[in-house]
């Protein structure tokens, strides 16, 4: 595992109106503090797929719109149908793409956003029928599956931002697996992401098990294709909180040993607050973490979980609650 000064850097794909060009239909740029900050960590290139099939800036606003049974992307004031031009892009661009690690995209975007997208009843002015995907960004779910993608609305909420950066990560440091291309690689990767797995999905986590042990013997390439899928899936969806305390409880047996009864009820009692949700999830972990230092754990050490992605990065803030909690609660 890396320590806080050397986590890999990940490729990350985003909306280029995020505080890079000033390219929506308003002309306008958005500045956005989350991506300001990903920006000392990661890699970031940048797309606006409207501008890419030529439209200009400013242009009018197009919207996905129900044709019969068939969504497309129109532009009413114009009567210009864009699908096609937008789906093929879209293809082209993500299958070109190379190593990505990782989608940020522009909330709501009829092109961008993989969420609530406003579909309309029809190309004629009317009221919105439901929501769906933008093209651009169900290309990307389609060309890249498992990728982790998000828009930059959603990414005030604590968890769903959380969630977001710890697959990113997972997902770089597996690249660097895929690239070394040996089964020691995978063994050593699969030990230091255990209870990072165990919070997310157990289930998972005995199945990349047993892709590990390989007991077919089947070549590395294919093994680590396999392990690729599986990691994927087991992060698709946030932690469940119970399943978190699990891992926690897993870990504290590395250390729990060494502890003054005062200590481990001071631990406990801090599981119960973040059950509660009167602590974040950083509290237990940074009690774990101080004591797998005090008695030397390495492989408590080595955990993914303690340090998920760059510290630099962490931000207790949530929308959800509208409030900034204080470091050290």
């Amino acid at each position: 595992m890396p320590d806080d000064t050397d986590f890999p850097r990940p490729r990350l794909i985003v909306s280029r109106c995020l505080g890079f060009e000033a390219c929506r239909y308003n002309g306008q740029v958005i500045h956005n503090d989350l991506v300001e900050r990903l920006g000392a960590h990661m890699d970031l290139d940048t797309v606006c797929p409207e501008v890419a099939i030529g439209l200009g800036i400013p242009r009018d606003p197009i919207r996905i719109a129900l044709d019969g049974e068939r969504e497309v992307l129109f532009q009413p004031a114009t009567g210009t149908d864009v699908t096609d031009a937008m789906t093929g892009f879209s293809a082209r661009f993500v299958d070109a793409a190379g190593a990505v690690d990782g989608f940020l995209l522009k909330a709501r975007s009829p092109s961008c956003g993989p969420h609530d997208v406003k579909v309309y009843k029809g190309t004629e002015r009317g009221a919105p029928a439901g929501k769906g995907v933008g093209l651009f960004a169900q290309a990307a779910r389609t060309g890249r599956p498992g990728t982790p993608l998000e828009d930059e609305g959603r990414l005030t909420n604590l968890a769903i931002r959380d969630h977001f950066l710890t697959s990113v990560y997972a997902v770089r440091r597996f690249r660097d697996v895929v690239e070394q291309g040996s089964m020691g690689g995978l063994v050593a990767y699969h030990a230091a992401h255990k209870y990072l797995l165990m919070a997310y999905h157990q289930t998972r986590l005995r199945e990349l098990g047993r892709i590990v042990a390989n007991h077919d013997r089947r070549p590395a390439d294919e093994v680590l294709a396999r392990y690729g899928e599986g990691l994927r899936a087991a992060l698709a969806r946030p932690f469940r909180y119970t399943a978190m305390i699990n891992a926690l409880q897993h870990m504290f047996g590395h250390v729990s040993d060494g502890l003054a009864p005062e200590e481990r009820t001071l631990f406990l009692d801090t599981l119960e607050e973040y059950r509660d949700e009167r602590v974040p999830l950083q509290a237990p972990l940074r009690l774990l973490h101080a004591w797998a230092v005090r008695f030397g754990e390495r492989y408590l050490l080595g955990q993914a979980l303690l340090r998920p992605y760059p510290p630099e990065l962490v931000d207790l803030y949530d929308s959800a609650r509208g409030r900034r909690l204080p470091p050290g609660r």
